[in-house]
């Protein structure tokens, strides 16, 4: 059994929840999570949800347009960025209604948001945008390339420029499923240096709570009682 739910012990774990829930509510606001409206692309683009192959179109003259602008200017930092969001924005095109993975036919433009990324951190000297660092955790996220590392490194961008608990205990999230466990010890203890008095128990056991469901997940184990 994963808790022993009895006593203090349930109440401790009923408050942790509590926490992760606040956390998830606020990653599907923060980051656009799951595929819903209002989330990061359409504040990047000004476009709704949902797609179609004449979007699909604009997206992709679009593209071709700053591919152009690229060859002359190589470091460009500006269209580096408009080429990460709008191949982020034709990979999520093609999610079904509902969906919130990636589908393999749009993963060949997550790759392609992926290099341009990682093109303008170099140009950038190693610091993006707080905006294109929340991109670039959902291109790297489960339900893209699935790359943890990488997810890691987007929202400790993130992380330090909001400075609010929420955003570090989602950094102890990432970190611990990226196997950086020195990382999501320093966002955990953070987290709880940023948490109003009264939550900073709570926002503990939840660190605590990601870094070991974590462990469990890498070691395949399950949590003992």
């Amino acid at each position: 059994m994963l808790f022993d739910l009895r006593g203090h012990r349930r109440r401790a774990v009923q408050a942790t929840y509590l926490v992760l829930a606040v956390l998830m509510g606020g990653g599907l606001v923060l980051f656009g999570i799951g595929g819903s409206s209002g989330g990061i692309i359409d504040a990047i683009t000004g476009n709704g949800s949902g797609g179609g192959s004449s979007i699909n179109s604009q997206l992709e003259k679009r593209i071709d347009a700053q591919k152009k602008r690229l060859e002359t200017s190589p470091s460009n930092t500006t269209v580096l960025s408009a080429l990460v969001q709008l191949n982020y924005q034709a990979a999520v095109s093609q999610m079904s209604s509902g969906a919130t993975t990636i589908p393999a036919e749009g993963k060949d433009e997550l790759r392609q948001a992926a290099s341009y990324y990682e093109r303008y951190v170099d140009a950038k000297s190693g610091t993006p945008s707080q905006s294109l660092a929340r991109l670039a955790m959902n291109i790297y996220d489960t339900g893209g390339l699935n790359e943890p590392d990488k997810a890691k490194d987007a929202v400790r961008v993130v992380a330090a420029a909001s400075n609010n608990w929420q955003t570090y205990l989602l950094l102890v999230q990432k970190a611990t499923a990226a196997g950086d466990t020195r990382t999501a010890q320093l966002a955990a203890q953070k987290a709880v240096d940023l948490a109003p008095q009264a939550q900073k128990k709570q926002v503990e056991q939840a660190a605590k709570q990601y870094q070991k469901l974590g462990a469990s997940a890498q070691s395949g184990t399950s949590t003992g009682p």
